[in-house]
């Protein structure tokens, strides 16, 4: 069963955003800990939505007590239980951090042995074959990246 303490030694950092990329992106960062003797740190990042519409204005209709922390937590831990399957002996750390995602990932990568995200997200640009964050990370990560495509009816 996956952990939720600190482990030393190797580390394998894997970015999480709910999508079924980022779940192939973190069931493969669990298999190479598997193999290396690694710990995998499970990153998800969550910020509230910036206002539209000009200085001091807010969305109507907007739930006010929506927990977008809570809710990101929600995600890892649904991303954490579909992919570790029974038996798996390499621990998970969850992570859920405040922030820009790509930011927060090229942090939670610093010292990292590897970084693990998927193709794309939730983003727009369903048609492209990188998304921004993912790009951002290749170019900008300390450690090597590693990224997994998802479903094909991803």
């Amino acid at each position: 069963m996956p952990g939720q303490e600190h482990h030393t030694g190797s580390r394998i950092v894997a970015g999480i955003d709910g999508s079924s990329s980022s779940v192939s992106a973190l069931r493969w960062a669990i298999r190479q800990a598997e193999l290396t003797d690694a710990t995998v740190e499970a990153v998800i990042a969550w910020h509230y939505p910036m206002p539209t519409g000009g200085y001091g204005w807010a969305p109507t209709g907007m739930a006010t007590s929506f927990d977008f922390k809570e809710n990101a937590a929600k995600v890892l831990a649904e991303a954490i239980n579909t992919a570790c399957g029974p038996g798996g002996d390499a621990p998970v750390d969850a992570r859920v951090v405040e922030g820009n995602p790509a930011q927060v990932l090229l942090d939670a990568s610093d010292g990292a042995d590897l970084l693990v995200v998927g193709s794309r997200g939730h983003g727009g640009f369903t048609e492209a074959l990188l998304g921004s964050v993912g790009q951002h990370c290749v170019h900008y990560a300390r450690c090597p990246v590693v990224v997994i495509r998802g479903q094909r009816d991803d």
